[in-house]
Protein backbone atom coordinates (compact mmCIF):
# COMPACT_ATOMS: atom_id res chain seq x y z
CA UNK A 1 0.00 0.00 0.00
CA UNK A 2 1.49 3.41 -1.26
CA UNK A 3 1.08 6.44 1.60
CA UNK A 4 -1.55 8.63 1.52
CA UNK A 5 -1.10 11.30 -0.88
CA UNK A 6 -2.06 14.82 -0.39
CA UNK A 7 -4.50 16.71 -1.72
CA UNK A 8 -3.27 18.05 -4.93
CA UNK A 9 -2.58 22.15 -4.73
CA UNK A 10 -5.77 24.70 -4.97
CA UNK A 11 -8.07 21.32 -5.35
CA UNK A 12 -11.20 21.53 -3.92
CA UNK A 13 -12.86 19.58 -1.40
CA UNK A 14 -16.08 17.56 -2.37
CA UNK A 15 -17.86 20.10 0.08
CA UNK A 16 -19.40 23.19 -0.88
CA UNK A 17 -17.39 26.62 -0.90
CA UNK A 18 -19.60 30.12 0.22
CA UNK A 19 -21.92 30.13 -1.87
CA UNK A 20 -25.86 30.52 -2.07
CA UNK A 21 -27.95 28.59 -0.62
CA UNK A 22 -30.80 27.35 -2.31
CA UNK A 23 -34.53 27.05 -0.85
CA UNK A 24 -37.28 25.83 -2.66
CA UNK A 25 -38.85 29.13 -3.18
CA UNK A 26 -35.31 29.97 -4.98
CA UNK A 27 -31.59 31.59 -3.65
CA UNK A 28 -31.22 32.91 0.20
CA UNK A 29 -28.09 33.95 0.90
CA UNK A 30 -24.98 33.69 0.51
CA UNK A 31 -23.24 31.62 3.41
CA UNK A 32 -19.65 30.80 4.71
CA UNK A 33 -18.24 27.40 4.14
CA UNK A 34 -18.58 24.43 6.71
CA UNK A 35 -16.01 23.62 7.84
CA UNK A 36 -15.45 19.30 7.17
CA UNK A 37 -13.72 18.91 10.42
CA UNK A 38 -15.40 20.14 12.89
CA UNK A 39 -16.42 17.16 13.38
CA UNK A 40 -13.71 15.93 14.86
CA UNK A 41 -14.65 17.49 17.93
CA UNK A 42 -15.52 16.05 21.36
CA UNK A 43 -19.11 17.63 21.90
CA UNK A 44 -21.00 14.96 24.72
CA UNK A 45 -19.96 12.80 27.37
CA UNK A 46 -22.77 10.20 29.20
CA UNK A 47 -23.40 13.02 31.73
CA UNK A 48 -23.31 15.66 29.16
CA UNK A 49 -26.25 17.32 26.92
CA UNK A 50 -27.30 15.22 24.62
CA UNK A 51 -30.88 14.03 24.59
CA UNK A 52 -30.34 10.98 23.17
CA UNK A 53 -30.99 7.87 24.98
CA UNK A 54 -27.78 6.39 24.08
CA UNK A 55 -24.88 7.94 22.10
CA UNK A 56 -21.32 7.02 21.91
CA UNK A 57 -18.57 9.54 22.81
CA UNK A 58 -17.30 12.00 20.19
CA UNK A 59 -18.85 12.03 16.99
CA UNK A 60 -20.49 14.88 15.42
CA UNK A 61 -22.04 14.62 11.91
CA UNK A 62 -20.33 16.45 9.29
CA UNK A 63 -22.62 19.43 7.57
CA UNK A 64 -21.21 19.20 4.20
CA UNK A 65 -23.67 21.11 2.57
CA UNK A 66 -23.25 24.89 3.48
CA UNK A 67 -27.32 25.44 4.06
CA UNK A 68 -27.90 22.54 6.60
CA UNK A 69 -27.39 24.18 9.39
CA UNK A 70 -29.54 27.17 9.00
CA UNK A 71 -32.08 25.07 7.30
CA UNK A 72 -32.09 26.34 3.84
CA UNK A 73 -31.50 22.74 2.42
CA UNK A 74 -34.40 21.33 1.17
CA UNK A 75 -35.61 17.85 0.96
CA UNK A 76 -34.73 17.36 -2.51
CA UNK A 77 -31.15 18.30 -2.22
CA UNK A 78 -31.23 16.13 0.80
CA UNK A 79 -31.90 13.03 -0.79
CA UNK A 80 -28.96 11.34 -2.44
CA UNK A 81 -28.32 8.48 -4.93
CA UNK A 82 -25.79 5.34 -4.62
CA UNK A 83 -24.60 4.80 -7.68
CA UNK A 84 -23.16 1.24 -6.66
CA UNK A 85 -20.30 -0.10 -9.06
CA UNK A 86 -22.24 1.17 -12.60
CA UNK A 87 -20.22 4.36 -12.08
CA UNK A 88 -16.40 5.60 -11.20
CA UNK A 89 -16.10 8.40 -9.17
CA UNK A 90 -15.64 11.35 -11.68
CA UNK A 91 -18.59 9.98 -13.57
CA UNK A 92 -20.75 9.71 -10.84
CA UNK A 93 -20.54 13.15 -9.74
CA UNK A 94 -20.66 14.11 -13.31
CA UNK A 95 -23.89 12.02 -13.43
CA UNK A 96 -24.75 13.73 -9.95
CA UNK A 97 -24.53 17.76 -11.17
CA UNK A 98 -25.91 17.29 -14.37
CA UNK A 99 -29.03 15.52 -12.40
CA UNK A 100 -29.27 18.42 -9.62
CA UNK A 101 -28.37 15.38 -6.86
CA UNK A 102 -26.00 16.71 -3.99
CA UNK A 103 -25.15 13.57 -2.25
CA UNK A 104 -23.76 10.69 -3.91
CA UNK A 105 -22.44 6.94 -2.84
CA UNK A 106 -19.96 5.02 -4.82
CA UNK A 107 -19.01 1.44 -4.75
CA UNK A 108 -14.94 0.82 -6.05
CA UNK A 109 -15.17 -2.17 -6.52
CA UNK A 110 -15.15 -2.76 -10.12
CA UNK A 111 -12.03 -0.82 -10.15
CA UNK A 112 -8.66 -1.81 -8.95
CA UNK A 113 -9.25 0.42 -6.05
CA UNK A 114 -6.07 1.69 -6.26
CA UNK A 115 -4.96 5.35 -5.18
CA UNK A 116 -2.03 5.65 -7.72
CA UNK A 117 -4.75 4.83 -10.04
CA UNK A 118 -6.21 8.50 -9.95
CA UNK A 119 -4.01 11.00 -11.91
CA UNK A 120 -3.95 14.62 -10.58
CA UNK A 121 -5.76 15.84 -13.64
CA UNK A 122 -8.99 13.43 -12.43
CA UNK A 123 -8.69 14.44 -8.57
CA UNK A 124 -8.88 17.87 -9.84
CA UNK A 125 -12.06 17.54 -11.65
CA UNK A 126 -13.63 15.54 -9.26
CA UNK A 127 -12.94 18.22 -6.59
CA UNK A 128 -13.74 20.60 -8.67
CA UNK A 129 -16.66 19.36 -9.94
CA UNK A 130 -18.33 18.49 -6.39
CA UNK A 131 -17.02 22.10 -5.27
CA UNK A 132 -19.24 23.64 -8.08
CA UNK A 133 -22.09 21.84 -7.66
CA UNK A 134 -22.40 21.66 -4.41
CA UNK A 135 -21.91 17.35 -3.88
CA UNK A 136 -21.15 15.38 -1.06
CA UNK A 137 -19.04 12.14 -1.91
CA UNK A 138 -19.24 8.80 -0.51
CA UNK A 139 -17.39 5.44 -1.02
CA UNK A 140 -19.23 2.76 0.02
CA UNK A 141 -17.61 -0.68 0.33
CA UNK A 142 -18.77 -3.79 -0.80
CA UNK A 143 -20.72 -6.14 2.14
CA UNK A 144 -19.39 -9.31 0.44
CA UNK A 145 -16.07 -8.30 1.60
CA UNK A 146 -16.02 -10.13 5.19
CA UNK A 147 -14.61 -7.81 7.53
CA UNK A 148 -15.00 -10.29 10.28
CA UNK A 149 -12.34 -12.01 7.93
CA UNK A 150 -10.13 -14.36 10.28
CA UNK A 151 -7.74 -16.72 7.93
CA UNK A 152 -4.32 -15.74 7.50
CA UNK A 153 -3.31 -14.08 4.01
CA UNK A 154 -7.26 -12.96 3.20
CA UNK A 155 -7.27 -11.21 7.22
CA UNK A 156 -4.37 -8.73 6.11
CA UNK A 157 -5.73 -8.28 2.62
CA UNK A 158 -8.77 -7.00 4.25
CA UNK A 159 -6.98 -4.73 6.16
CA UNK A 160 -5.51 -3.58 2.88
CA UNK A 161 -8.71 -3.10 1.67
CA UNK A 162 -10.56 -0.61 3.91
CA UNK A 163 -6.92 1.55 3.84
CA UNK A 164 -7.78 1.80 0.24
CA UNK A 165 -11.10 3.23 0.31
CA UNK A 166 -9.84 5.50 3.17
CA UNK A 167 -6.62 6.05 1.21
CA UNK A 168 -8.86 7.08 -2.40
CA UNK A 169 -11.63 8.95 0.12
CA UNK A 170 -8.93 10.83 0.92
CA UNK A 171 -7.41 11.53 -1.99
CA UNK A 172 -10.50 12.59 -3.71
CA UNK A 173 -12.17 14.89 -1.07
CA UNK A 174 -15.39 12.33 -0.06
CA UNK A 175 -16.68 12.69 2.91
CA UNK A 176 -17.83 9.41 4.36
CA UNK A 177 -17.00 5.61 3.83
CA UNK A 178 -19.91 3.32 4.75
CA UNK A 179 -18.28 0.23 6.20
CA UNK A 180 -20.31 -3.05 7.67
CA UNK A 181 -18.91 -5.41 10.36
CA UNK A 182 -18.58 -8.34 7.96
CA UNK A 183 -20.53 -12.11 8.67
CA UNK A 184 -20.11 -15.10 10.62
CA UNK A 185 -20.82 -18.81 10.08
CA UNK A 186 -23.01 -19.67 13.39
CA UNK A 187 -20.60 -21.34 15.69
CA UNK A 188 -17.97 -18.84 15.01
CA UNK A 189 -19.54 -16.21 16.38
CA UNK A 190 -17.68 -14.67 19.06
CA UNK A 191 -14.22 -15.17 17.16
CA UNK A 192 -15.75 -13.38 14.38
CA UNK A 193 -17.48 -10.39 15.83
CA UNK A 194 -13.84 -9.94 17.99
CA UNK A 195 -12.14 -10.05 14.25
CA UNK A 196 -14.83 -7.50 12.78
CA UNK A 197 -14.16 -4.96 15.98
CA UNK A 198 -10.02 -5.42 15.90
CA UNK A 199 -10.14 -4.42 12.19
CA UNK A 200 -12.58 -1.82 12.21
CA UNK A 201 -10.59 -0.32 15.15
CA UNK A 202 -7.68 -0.25 13.18
CA UNK A 203 -9.60 1.36 10.16
CA UNK A 204 -10.87 4.02 12.32
CA UNK A 205 -7.25 4.81 13.76
CA UNK A 206 -6.15 4.33 10.28
CA UNK A 207 -8.78 7.10 9.04
CA UNK A 208 -8.26 9.43 12.20
CA UNK A 209 -6.24 12.08 10.02
CA UNK A 210 -7.89 11.76 6.78
CA UNK A 211 -10.82 13.54 4.90
CA UNK A 212 -13.43 10.93 5.48
CA UNK A 213 -14.95 9.23 7.96
CA UNK A 214 -16.10 5.69 8.88
CA UNK A 215 -20.20 5.19 9.00
CA UNK A 216 -21.06 1.69 10.06
CA UNK A 217 -24.36 0.75 8.25
CA UNK A 218 -26.91 -2.13 10.29
CA UNK A 219 -27.02 -4.92 8.02
CA UNK A 220 -29.84 -6.91 7.19
CA UNK A 221 -31.14 -10.67 8.75
CA UNK A 222 -30.46 -13.86 6.99
CA UNK A 223 -33.31 -16.68 6.93
CA UNK A 224 -32.90 -18.25 10.03
CA UNK A 225 -31.46 -21.70 8.12
CA UNK A 226 -28.73 -20.01 6.37
CA UNK A 227 -25.10 -20.70 7.91
CA UNK A 228 -23.82 -17.19 7.27
CA UNK A 229 -25.38 -14.41 8.78
CA UNK A 230 -24.23 -10.30 8.94
CA UNK A 231 -22.95 -8.46 12.04
CA UNK A 232 -24.13 -6.28 13.52
CA UNK A 233 -27.62 -6.83 12.79
CA UNK A 234 -30.01 -6.71 16.05
CA UNK A 235 -30.29 -3.45 18.02
CA UNK A 236 -28.03 -4.88 21.24
CA UNK A 237 -25.14 -5.95 18.22
CA UNK A 238 -25.57 -2.24 17.07
CA UNK A 239 -25.54 -0.80 20.14
CA UNK A 240 -22.90 -2.68 21.02
CA UNK A 241 -20.48 -2.02 18.17
CA UNK A 242 -20.59 1.28 18.77
CA UNK A 243 -20.07 1.67 22.30
CA UNK A 244 -16.91 -0.83 21.55
CA UNK A 245 -15.92 1.09 19.01
CA UNK A 246 -16.64 4.70 19.82
CA UNK A 247 -14.50 7.37 18.03
CA UNK A 248 -14.57 10.70 16.53
CA UNK A 249 -14.87 9.67 13.05
CA UNK A 250 -17.42 6.64 13.18
CA UNK A 251 -20.37 7.59 12.38
CA UNK A 252 -24.21 5.41 11.82
CA UNK A 253 -25.07 4.84 8.66
CA UNK A 254 -29.02 4.07 9.01
CA UNK A 255 -30.96 1.72 6.93
CA UNK A 256 -34.50 1.88 8.06
CA UNK A 257 -35.62 -1.42 5.68
CA UNK A 258 -32.59 -3.16 7.36
CA UNK A 259 -34.12 -2.13 10.74
CA UNK A 260 -37.63 -3.45 10.29
CA UNK A 261 -36.27 -7.03 9.96
CA UNK A 262 -36.76 -6.68 13.93
CA UNK A 263 -39.41 -6.15 16.88
CA UNK A 264 -37.72 -3.13 17.60
CA UNK A 265 -38.37 -1.60 14.09
CA UNK A 266 -37.05 1.46 12.30
CA UNK A 267 -38.19 3.74 15.53
CA UNK A 268 -36.94 1.62 18.18
CA UNK A 269 -33.70 1.60 16.31
CA UNK A 270 -33.57 5.13 15.68
CA UNK A 271 -34.72 6.42 19.43
CA UNK A 272 -31.59 4.37 20.51
CA UNK A 273 -29.28 5.42 18.40
CA UNK A 274 -30.43 8.95 17.89
CA UNK A 275 -30.31 11.71 14.89
CA UNK A 276 -26.77 12.92 16.60
CA UNK A 277 -24.86 9.52 15.41
CA UNK A 278 -26.86 9.44 12.45
CA UNK A 279 -24.77 10.25 9.08
CA UNK A 280 -26.89 8.72 6.38
CA UNK A 281 -30.64 7.54 6.18
CA UNK A 282 -30.71 4.75 3.36
CA UNK A 283 -33.73 4.58 1.56
CA UNK A 284 -35.91 2.12 -0.48
CA UNK A 285 -38.74 0.09 -0.44
CA UNK A 286 -39.02 -3.87 1.19
CA UNK A 287 -41.72 -6.16 2.99
CA UNK A 288 -39.94 -6.10 6.26
CA UNK A 289 -39.21 -10.17 6.40
CA UNK A 290 -35.81 -10.63 4.32
CA UNK A 291 -33.49 -8.55 2.03
CA UNK A 292 -35.13 -6.54 -0.92
CA UNK A 293 -34.12 -3.56 -2.69
CA UNK A 294 -37.54 -1.97 -4.25
CA UNK A 295 -38.48 1.54 -5.65
CA UNK A 296 -40.55 3.45 -2.88
CA UNK A 297 -44.31 2.21 -2.85
CA UNK A 298 -43.23 -1.60 -4.50
CA UNK A 299 -42.92 -2.50 -0.88
CA UNK A 300 -45.23 -1.45 2.39
CA UNK A 301 -42.20 0.59 4.17
CA UNK A 302 -44.26 3.74 5.92
CA UNK A 303 -42.32 6.51 4.30
CA UNK A 304 -44.80 8.62 6.07
CA UNK A 305 -43.82 7.61 9.37
CA UNK A 306 -40.18 6.84 8.51
CA UNK A 307 -39.91 10.89 7.15
CA UNK A 308 -41.57 12.09 10.53
CA UNK A 309 -39.84 9.99 13.00
CA UNK A 310 -36.35 11.19 11.94
CA UNK A 311 -37.20 14.77 10.42
CA UNK A 312 -38.72 15.39 13.70
CA UNK A 313 -35.86 14.85 15.79
CA UNK A 314 -34.07 16.89 14.03
CA UNK A 315 -32.05 15.38 11.44
CA UNK A 316 -30.79 17.75 8.82
CA UNK A 317 -28.34 14.81 7.40
CA UNK A 318 -28.88 13.49 3.29
CA UNK A 319 -30.79 10.26 3.00
CA UNK A 320 -29.33 7.52 -0.14
CA UNK A 321 -31.94 5.90 -2.27
CA UNK A 322 -30.65 2.33 -3.14
CA UNK A 323 -32.28 0.09 -5.76
CA UNK A 324 -32.83 -0.01 -9.43
CA UNK A 325 -31.09 2.00 -11.99
CA UNK A 326 -30.43 5.66 -12.08
CA UNK A 327 -33.61 6.50 -13.64
CA UNK A 328 -35.14 4.43 -10.94
CA UNK A 329 -33.14 6.46 -7.67
CA UNK A 330 -34.41 9.71 -9.61
CA UNK A 331 -38.23 8.28 -10.02
CA UNK A 332 -38.41 7.59 -6.53
CA UNK A 333 -36.59 10.61 -5.58
CA UNK A 334 -39.87 12.43 -6.80
CA UNK A 335 -42.39 9.70 -5.67
CA UNK A 336 -41.07 10.49 -1.96
CA UNK A 337 -41.19 14.44 -3.14
CA UNK A 338 -44.17 14.34 -4.26
CA UNK A 339 -45.84 12.37 -1.39
CA UNK A 340 -44.17 13.28 1.58
CA UNK A 341 -42.37 16.61 1.48
CA UNK A 342 -45.80 18.62 2.01
CA UNK A 343 -46.04 16.32 5.19
CA UNK A 344 -45.72 18.00 8.88
CA UNK A 345 -41.94 17.20 9.73
CA UNK A 346 -40.74 16.91 6.31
Amino acid sequence: MSARRAPQNGAARCTVSSTTVRSDSGPVSAMPPVSNRTHKLLLFDRMGASTTPWLPVGFMRRTAYAGVESGHMTLTERIGVDTGQGLSIAEAVEWAAGNDVHYVDVCLDSTPIDPDGYDDDEVTSIRETCTNHDISLGLHTLSAVNVAETSAHVDDAVDAYLRAYVDIGDLVGADRVIVHGGYHFTDDYEARVAASKARLTRAIEYAADAEPDLLLENHNVEPDASEMHYVPVTLDEVTGYFDDLEADGLGWAFNPPHARQFPEDIDGYFEALGPDLCAEVRLNDNHGDVEEHLAPGEGDLDFDAMFQLIEGSGYDGHYMLAFGTLEDMLEGREYLLDRYSGMAGV
